[in-house]
């Protein structure tokens, strides 16, 4: 059975950090491209960063120079670290693992960043 479960989401104060953490299991995890989406009320799906099998990145305008993904094949994990975090960034992060036609998603964790 293949699940992602995210973790590490929470409340946070403006400028704080967070580290996201995306655990896979039952695939082969190695081959799969990941991605982060956050969802805030009210607006669409957003991409936030994603790492391909061989680990090159791409990060959404928006998160760029504050945001950073990693990946861990030995732990079957995806790591996104989030640094200068603002109220912008409130929403429900979500990880998607994507292979040819395989794509399986997370349940989402909530970042809630307020004072």
């Amino acid at each position: 059975q293949v699940q992602l479960v995210e973790s590490g989401g929470g409340l946070v104060q403006p400028g704080g950090s967070l580290r996201l953490s995306c655990a896979a299991s039952g695939i082969n995890f190695s081959r799969y491209a990941v991605t982060w989406y956050r969802q805030a009320p009210g607006k669409q799906r957003e991409l936030v960063a994603a790492i391909s099998s061989q680990g090159s990145t791409n990060y959404g305008d928006s998160v760029k120079g504050r945001f950073t993904i990693t990946r861990d094949n030995a732990k079957m994990m995806v790591y996104l670290e989030m640094n200068g975090l603002q109220p912008g960034d409130t929403a429900v992060y979500s990880c998607n693992s994507a292979y040819l036609s395989h794509s399986y998603w997370g349940q989402g964790t909530r970042v809630t960043v307020s004072s």
